[in-house]
């Protein structure tokens, strides 16, 4: 059983640089079986080797802790493709433009699904002049709270980090902003289409 390399990715990376078993092994000083063992699971390489092991498959450690390769592609730089991650141990915000791993207090963070802003978790959103004054009647207790207001915008993103016992609020330059986002420690993210609401 795998521990903590997967032998499935080993074999895609192993693949992609059109390599066979006895190629990688005899580059990094192993036998053929050895590498067979890690990729059906029936083993898993030292810790000591992950380093020579991902140089050797194009990789980084990280990518073979995970589990999965990342392969990032043009996304234009559009901020609104843009993927959230926030760490749940120290609430670490962290925007990534394409594909990544990130991990965080020794834990990965996946990129959060959005959903669509319900009942309990609703925004006021007015204009005051050039800019949009978001704030909300969440709960801020210190066990229920609204850790962070985000506008996004094709260009640019604008972050509020907000406290327990502090006000849900934020201002944010109106500027091609399309989505507002909001994070609750409890519920998870919410997003709201600021252009449909107008």
């Amino acid at each position: 059983m795998d521990r903590y390399v997967t032998g499935s990715i080993i074999k895609e990376l192993r693949e992609k640089k059109n390599m066979t078993q006895a190629e990688l092994a005899e580059k990094i000083l192993v036998s053929d079986k050895t590498v067979s063992k890690w990729e059906t699971g029936k083993g898993y390489p030292d810790i000591t080797m992950l380093p020579v092991l991902a140089e050797n498959l194009g990789a980084s450690v990280s990518e073979l802790l995970m589990g999965t390769a990342v392969e990032n592609t043009n996304v234009s730089a559009n901020m609104l493709r843009s993927k959230l991650h926030v760490c749940p141990v120290c609430g670490n915000v962290i925007f990534s433009m394409g594909e990544t791993n990130i991990s965080c207090h020794g834990i990965t963070l996946p990129a959060l699904s959005a959903e669509d802003e319900e009942s309990e978790h609703t925004l006021d959103i007015s204009i005051i002049e050039d800019e949009y004054y978001v704030s909300s009647n969440h709960d801020m207790s210190k066990s229920h709270y609204i850790s962070f207001l985000a506008a996004v915008s094709y260009d640019r993103s604008q972050l509020v980090k907000l406290y327990p016992e502090g006000n849900c609020e934020a201002r944010f330059k109106m500027s091609g902003v399309k989505y507002i986002y909001y994070y609750c420690n409890r519920d998870g993210l919410f997003r709201v289409n600021v252009q449909k609401r107008r």
